[in-house]
């Protein structure tokens, strides 16, 4: 049946259908006295390559101006015409776009004014014409001579440079054109961070409010920025180039094959260079600058704090509560934090506590006042209830605060860092933090921390002199095997070799790891680094010496049934390149040991933040959408578009990985089974699988086919909707599990 070739597909085309706007193409790609751009009219380039038209981003009201790519989806929107003057629904009856008074205008017919090119010439308005370019810039120019830009968007850019663009310095009026980020998804106005070109170092300066460089490209050398150098001269995809003559200098950049290639400012404060794959159809970050989000000044606005271990990165310190829940959805964190209540002040002295903040890196511009220890320096801040907020006593320094902005959360492996102690009001306070405790519970943690410090050391010690013994006893041995018969856990590694080696066509495409290299990344599968426990066996964060995070999956001794399922997840893949399918990294087989080595997942699996009341109020509706929409392009994938046509057979929400940016990934393979491409369904003796997500047919009879994984992803759906398990409890009679309760 065609439902049976078609259906993730139709599932994933409904997702995607409900973010597109519909635009009806004038067929032209100029305005002139004749022709204007109206309602949801749109010109769109020679090539077809870009569209110039009105758009609403996300779920806002509000409408803009704007170019995008024709033909990729979801909509990517590379430049905004009234970007500080938006249109509502009522100025869209009416508005225009076309040549009035020698200039482009975006103007109503009761002559309100949204937007103009705003430039001085004497020339008529009936030789005057606007094209959409192939490569998306908007030129105003005269007809009679029209290689003379009058006025050009790639002179004007918002948060997008395009190939072929500009980004320069003009030494005549000494400016500069800047790239300005989104307010946030849904706001195209300028937000607070901005690119401009250093001419004098030849670099690109990256700022938050105009002010505060908080990163850069390095210098160009002629060949690569030394801070960015995937930005080069002799890249595959395109060519970087440097200008500096008497009028201007400027980078630009040009494309050497037909790729779709961009560099925006994102609303987080990172340029990121963005390459569009086709067979994947969505844009994958080449490279970003500056590399992690919380290096990004004040990323998470006043009163807030940046963890690159968070889910969310940004989280509002003790007492405070985001300015605007709405903007912090968007990824706004601009705005920062408030107080929940506000402080007590009587006779200049505040009443309240303060909150101990430890491992952090000091926020800048602070007032530094006189202070022989860490209690002189909390008294001097008390004394100040209108005046400080936060309080730091690090090297014999006391520094205080009126506003903390700029404040990072370190991780374990980055030092010791500071304490920051910020003040509280007295209900915060009265929940559990003493303002009067904070000298004895210093002494405390010097004592605890000393004494633990010691008990680790001895620990440590002895573990390390009895693996030794180990490995010696192990290593012996193994010396004196001779031509007695081989051990058992050698027959095992051998099986396993040879399962996976079997067949020349199906060979591995990544490294096998050392059994040594693994046991330093996971201090040899401390309890510590466990992070969970699936069918396979034990999980297990590791760190490479280089710092790279790895997830190790061993395979369990117990487990005859696991050799297989080992053989199969390293085949396939290894085999599988997608965005929203987890990455195999490695493998190792040695002795007993059979272990995966994938990417590192730093939010763990998707059934943790849904089905946790706390974890689940960060998952709001578009993220939730965007998570469902991620599963449906891994799973096509899977189906439709990868060079095996795999069937999972165990999707479920404990299976769906999230990474640092809450990206889903579809992970354990080993039930999964490769079919014939042109082959819908096959049968098995054996079902394995999670009973509440197999397919009737699949748990009744042993039928499987891709309608089973669709059917697994409906169950998935439904759980993410709702937020309730599919074997959970109802109170209804009738209601046996979600899928019940949700049809009764």
């Amino acid at each position: 049946m065609q439902l049976q070739h078609y259906s993730i597909r139709l599932l994933f085309v409904i997702l995607t259908c409900l973010s597109i706007n519909i635009h009806q193409s004038l067929g032209v790609e100029m305005i002139s006295v004749n022709h204007s751009v109206s309602g949801n009219q749109s010109i769109v380039s020679s090539g077809e390559n870009f569209e110039l038209g009105f758009f609403f981003p996300g779920s806002s009201k509000n409408y803009y101006l704007g170019i995008w790519y024709k033909n990729v989806m979801p909509q990517t929107i590379v430049w905004v015409a009234n970007r500080e003057k938006p249109l509502s629904a009522t100025d869209m009856n009416s508005v225009e776009l076309k040549v009035l008074d020698g200039n482009l205008v975006l103007i109503t017919e009761s002559k309100n004014l949204f937007w103009s090119t705003n430039i001085s010439n004497t020339i008529s308005s009936n030789t005057l014409m606007a094209i959409l370019s192939d490569d998306g810039n908007l030129i105003l120019s005269d007809g009679s001579n029209s290689t003379t830009p009058l006025w050009q968007s790639f002179d004007n850019p918002t948060n997008t440079w395009l190939p072929n663009a500009k980004v320069k310095y003009d030494k005549r009026t000494n400016t500069t054109k800047i790239l300005t980020s989104w307010k946030n998804s849904e706001d195209p106005s300028p937000g607070i961070f901005s690119v401009e070109m250093d001419q004098s170092n030849k670099q690109f300066l990256i700022k938050w409010n105009r002010t505060e460089m908080y990163s850069a490209t390095g210098s160009w050398n002629g060949r690569i920025f030394n801070m960015m150098p995937e930005m080069s001269l002799n890249s595959d995809r395109y060519s970087f180039s440097y200008v500096d003559n008497e009028n201007e200098s400027y980078f630009t950049y040009s494309l050497r094959n037909s790729s779709k290639i961009r560099l925006t400012l994102d609303v987080s404060g990172q340029i990121r260079h963005l390459i569009w794959a086709e067979n994947l159809k969505e844009w994958q970050i080449f490279t970003s600058q500056p590399r992690q989000p919380c290096e990004v000044y004040a990323s998470c606005g006043a009163f807030s704090i940046c963890n690159k271990e968070s889910a969310t990165f940004c989280n509002c310190l003790t007492g405070f509560t985001p300015r605007s829940d709405t903007e912090w959805d968007l990824n706004d964190h601009s705005g920062g934090c408030v107080r929940k209540e506000s402080l007590q002040c009587g006779d200049g002295k505040m009443k309240g506590g303060f909150s101990e903040n430890p491992k952090v890196t000091l926020p800048g511009y602070s007032l530094t006042v006189p202070a022989a220890s860490s209690e002189e320096c909390q008294s001097t801040c008390l004394s100040n209830c209108s005046s400080c907020n936060a309080y730091a006593y690090d090297n014999n320094v006391c520094s205080i605060w009126n506003e903390v902005v700029n404040l990072k959360q370190l991780s374990p492996g980055d030092g010791s860092g500071s304490v920051i102690y910020t003040r509280l009001a007295v209900s915060d306070e009265a929940r559990g933090e003493d303002a009067n405790s904070g000298k004895l519970s210093l002494k405390v943690k010097v004592i605890i921390s000393g004494v633990v410090a010691v008990a680790v050391l001895l620990l440590c010690s002895f573990s390390y002199i009895y693996h030794r013994r180990i490995m010696s006893k192990k290593t012996a041995s193994q010396q004196s095997t001779g031509g007695n018969p081989v051990p058992h856990w050698l027959n095992r590694e051998r099986e396993a070799q040879n399962l996976i080696n079997e067949n020349d066509k199906q060979s591995i495409a990544v490294p096998f790891f050392s059994l040594e290299n693994i046991l330093a990344a996971t201090d040899h599968f401390s309890d510590v680094n466990k992070l969970g426990q699936g069918g396979f066996g034990p999980v297990y964060k590791g760190i490479f010496s280089d710092g790279q995070e790895i997830a190790v999956k061993r395979l369990s001794t117990q487990s005859r049934q696991g050799i297989e399922e080992f053989r199969n997840e390293v085949i396939l893949i290894s085999k599988l390149q997608h965005r929203n399918l987890v990455r195999l990294l490695g493998y190792c087989i040695t002795g007993y040991e059979q272990i995966l080595l994938y990417e590192y997942m730093s939010n763990k699996s998707l059934d943790t933040f849904i089905f946790d009341p706390t974890l689940s109020k960060s998952l709001k509706w578009r993220k939730r959408f965007e998570i469902i929409l991620g599963i449906s392009r891994g799973l096509l994938y899977l189906h439709e578009d990868s060079r095996l046509r795999i069937i999972h057979r165990d999707l479920k929400t404990s299976n769906i990985l999230l990474d640092q940016q809450m990206n889903p990934k579809i992970s354990d393979f080993g039930l999964a089974r490769i079919v014939e491409e042109q082959t819908t369904e096959a049968s098995t003796k054996k079902v394995v699988g999670t009973y509440g997500y197999m397919s009737p047919e699949y748990a009744l009879e042993g039928v499987f086919s891709i309608k089973s994984d669709v059917f697994s992803l409906g169950v998935v759906i439904l759980e993410i909707v709702t937020g309730r398990r599919n074997t959970g409890f109802y109170q209804s009679k009738e209601a046996s599990n979600l899928l019940v309760h949700v049809s009764a």
